[in-house]
């Protein structure tokens, strides 16, 4: 049986306990890469084990998938994804752009998920049949944006840097397509394509943590979420989002032509 929305509320809550108050303050950052700069802070390993205590107290048989505390039980039938702070970098900077992501996976599938922004008080759940955005007490159905073309798409990714020199020419093609395209947003740019802000997101390099609270956000407000071959999104690798059935084949054909 899936969690209330509720749960997901109370994970948010216990998420932003730890992540609000340490927000454009000063804050230890320790680097995960020998070579290279993967940060992690205090804030994120505190909301990890914030999120993790009420999992495992409320659902102990269910698996759990961790950015920063590792696994337990991925070959259980329910596994939760988690991103504490998605967008550490933007988090270390001040921009309110990252995200608490916590996704819930049924036998490999993501059927719920969240993207929680509480500097700015939005907080985007998705659920069967619908994915919704809380401000300020409010409630609101979010719904992709249909009919955009790709020269009209607005499109979104974390830094065009982030390509590797293969897949470089393939992205490119895409920017070049569209009729605006931003950097910057990690996670929130998939909160704005499931809000029908934004058409489109292309990025690579991302691990299942980072889009496993996104996935249910795009497909349950109308879009489409895959790798960049079509395969199903919940692994990672190279990602692409889409307002729309049709944007989305525009943009795999872009990808995938020699």
């Amino acid at each position: 049986m899936l969690p209330d929305i509720t749960f997901f509320d109370a994970i948010a809550e216990a998420a932003a306990a730890e992540t609000l108050p340490r927000f454009r303050m000063p804050v230890t950052i320790d680097n995960k890469q020998a070579s290279g700069f993967d940060p992690v802070t205090e804030a994120d390993r505190a909301a990890e084990k914030a999120i993790r205590q009420l999992i495992t107290e409320r659902f102990p048989e269910h698996g759990i998938l961790g950015e920063e505390h590792g696994d337990i039980g991925l070959d259980r039938d329910y596994v939760w994804v988690i991103d504490p702070i998605d967008g550490t970098r933007a988090f270390i900077s001040g921009l309110p752009v990252w995200g608490t992501l916590v996704g819930l996976y049924h036998k490999g599938k993501a059927v719920m998920g969240m993207m929680d922004q509480p500097f700015t008080g939005e907080r985007f759940i998705a659920k069967p049949g619908e994915s919704v955005v809380k401000r300020n007490g409010a409630v609101s159905r979010l719904s992709t944006r249909q009919n955009v073309s790709l020269d009209q798409a607005i499109m979104m990714t974390t830094s065009p840097m982030i390509f590797p020199e293969a897949l470089e020419p393939s992205y490119k093609r895409v920017e070049a397509s569209v009729q605006l395209a931003r950097y910057g947003c990690d996670c929130y740019a998939y909160a704005m394509v499931a809000s029908g802000h934004i058409d489109l997101v292309v990025e690579s390099d991302l691990k299942p943590y980072d889009v496993g609270g996104l996935i249910p956000l795009v497909e349950q407000a109308g879009g489409v979420m895959t790798t960049w071959t079509g395969g199903r999104p919940e692994m990672g690798g190279t990602i692409v989002a889409s307002g729309s059935a049709a944007l989305h084949e525009a943009v795999l054909e872009l990808l995938n032509r020699n």
